[in-house]
């Protein structure tokens, strides 16, 4: 009986954690989400598509373009504006990179199709970088309306 009543404690226990999850992981992500209201959005949008990112450059504002591809996307597709960084995302939150990240300019985060990039700036925005931006659609979206603007001539 001792034995049975062991094996049902060691299985249920295994259960728990099996389907349990992290609380202490959960409630940060909780404090990080809870600040992406839809009014907070309205207020201060995070995201730039390309006929924005194309008038940044043609009125020279100054900026940031934050590359979070692996290095064998980037590779295939480079971006070759002046000012960008290219941090691939499994290395973004080291000290030494976030250093790199200016507090005073915008942040224009790309990625292959933009899923990246909305959870790149998510945390950035968590972390203190107000002026993090999502560029919609990723490199894929930037090659398209690429072509179909007069851009080649501000690359």
């Amino acid at each position: 009986m001792k034995r049975y009543l062991t094996v049902i404690l060691t299985v249920f226990l295994m259960a728990t954690f099996a389907y349990g999850y992290d609380l202490e992981t959960a409630k940060k992500f909780e404090a990080m989400f809870s600040q992406m209201t839809p009014e907070n959005i309205a207020k201060r949008p995070c995201e730039i598509n390309a006929k924005q990112l194309f008038e940044m450059i043609k009125k020279k504002e100054e900026f940031i373009m934050l590359d979070v591809r692996t290095p064998q996307e980037m590779e295939v597709i480079g971006i070759t504006l002046k000012n960008t960084l290219r941090i691939p995302l499994h290395e973004l939150f080291k000290a030494e990179n976030l250093k790199t990240l200016p507090k005073d300019k915008k942040i224009v985060v790309i990625c292959h199709t933009g899923a990246r990039s909305v959870a790149v700036v998510t945390a950035l925005r968590a972390i203190g970088f107000v002026n993090a931006f999502t560029f919609k659609g990723g490199t894929i979206e930037l090659a398209a309306e690429s072509g179909r603007s007069i851009v080649g001539t501000l690359w």
